[in-house]
């Protein structure tokens, strides 16, 4: 296959014109017919021994061009492309021009190509970065938490139920003289506060004692979902079975050892301290690494083909299946159980794709501009790191990965280094922003 021509057609769009010289047409043709005769079979002839020229004869001179075309194509395209110069980014879209057994033939491809990106300013690039402060109030609810973790159910049997006890419910509901269905239980474990049941209803039982008659008086929601009783005032007869509530360790030392790896409450409040802070600081960094992000995205005004936000997408729907497949869900019952069609689903993904297709064309061009290199050793260190992860042998990890995608995804890791160690912080937003909050 002879490369003619290339052409730039559009933005990001290319034409070559190829050619496929006689001979080799006709060598592609033989080759056709041979793949393909032991299933011809015509009168006067065995089966797969129906001459080449008597098949012409009966079903057209053409009857094997199309699959010797693609006999070519398949054999011969990449080497075209490559000729080219031409990085797609889209399978090519193959037209026939002519076709002769004297001529040969000529082909024109149609191609999508890898836009070209323009960035710039891409260097000092400011963002905000707010560290929560930890307060004293923070590390007290943590420690409040482990308390409630080691709380232990005790029965109460000297007081009214309060909010927060978990209580022993017989109920019956009415609306007027009359019960309604599904407005009766016997012993129901109820924890008051949950909004288990109707608004209103469980800050009523709320202060009364074991034992006790008493009525909730209650009104359904105007939506509630049983349309018949949709806003009727119900009255429930109520009796409180048992009370319990839960019972909180005391915070001492005791505890600490106990429930953690401390010996005191003042070690352990300092380590969930400096843990809490070690997380502030991540959760800052990790904002404003992302506000970096979006403003190199914003940077990107190029036009980019559609398809490569397409097939990014559906890189991602691939992935979403493969997780839920690992929890043991097939997409199609997924799709069931949502009501979605696969397509509407992968449209939810297509703003995640457009911004991480703009991302990384964004930093494989500055990986370009700043003469970003991948060294040999530095790759091997990466696929050796990768292969003790997977507890896989490292020939095997470089059998299975594309080298030339690794190398490409560690110019992009260094490209976005780049960006955050030169990158600014900048408060003053952020600050303008919590004064106007604060006087508000």
């Amino acid at each position: 296959m002879i490369l003619k021509s290339n052409e730039k057609t559009d933005i990001n769009m290319s034409e070559l014109i190829v050619e496929i010289d006689a001979a080799s047409f006709e060598k592609a043709v033989e080759a056709a017919y041979q793949h393909e005769k032991k299933n011809i079979a015509l009168p006067g002839f065995r089966k797969g021994k129906v001459p080449r020229k008597m098949c012409e004869r009966t079903f057209g001179e053409n009857v094997f061009y199309e699959q010797a075309i693609n006999l070519v194509l398949n054999m011969e395209m990449g080497a075209v492309i490559e000729e080219s110069g031409l990085e797609l980014v889209d399978a090519p879209k193959v037209e026939l021009v002519s076709v002769d057994k004297e001529a040969g033939v000529t082909l024109k491809i149609s191609c999508v190509t890898k836009p070209e990106i323009n960035i710039a300013d891409y260097k000092g690039m400011s963002a905000p970065k707010v560290v929560r402060e930890v307060t004293d109030e923070d590390v007290d609810n943590q420690i409040q938490s482990m308390r409630q973790r080691n709380a232990r159910v005790v029965s109460v049997d000297d007081r009214a139920a309060e909010m927060g006890d978990e209580v022993k419910l017989d109920f019956e509901g009415f609306f007027g003289d009359e019960a309604f269905e599904g407005g009766k239980g016997e012993d129901f474990q109820l924890k008051l506060g949950s909004g288990q049941f109707i608004p209103g209803f469980e800050e009523q039982v709320a202060g009364n004692n074991i034992g006790e008659n008493f009525d909730v008086v209650v009104s359904f929601p105007e939506d509630y979902q049983m349309t018949d009783y949709a806003g009727k005032e119900a009255t429930f007869k109520c009796k409180i079975n048992a009370i319990s509530c839960e019972e909180l360790p005391e915070l001492d030392d005791e505890f600490v050892k106990d429930a953690s790896d401390f010996e005191t409450v003042d070690e352990l409040k300092a380590d969930i301290r400096k843990k809490m802070e070690e997380s502030a600081e991540n959760a800052a960094q990790n904002a404003f690494e992302n506000a970096l992000i979006n403003e190199l995205i914003a940077k990107v005004q190029d036009p980019i083909p559609h398809c490569m936000f397409e097939r990014r997408a559906e890189t991602l729907l691939d992935s979403f299946a493969s997780q839920l497949k690992q929890n043991g869900i097939e997409m199609d019952l997924y799709l069931q159980y949502t009501g979605m069609e696969e397509d509407a689903l992968k449209a939810t993904y297509l703003e995640r794709a457009e911004n991480e297709v703009k991302l990384r064309l964004a930093l494989e061009k500055i990986a370009v501009l700043e003469g970003i290199e991948v060294s040999e050793e530095e790759m091997d260190a990466e696929l050796a790191k990768l292969a003790e992860e997977n507890n896989l042998d490292l020939a095997v990890v470089k059998a299975r990965i594309p080298m030339d995608d690794f190398k490409t995804d560690m110019l992009v890791t260094k490209a976005m280094d780049l960006i955050k160690d030169s990158a600014v912080v900048d408060n003053t937003k952020a600050e303008a922003a919590e004064e106007e909050k604060t006087e508000e």
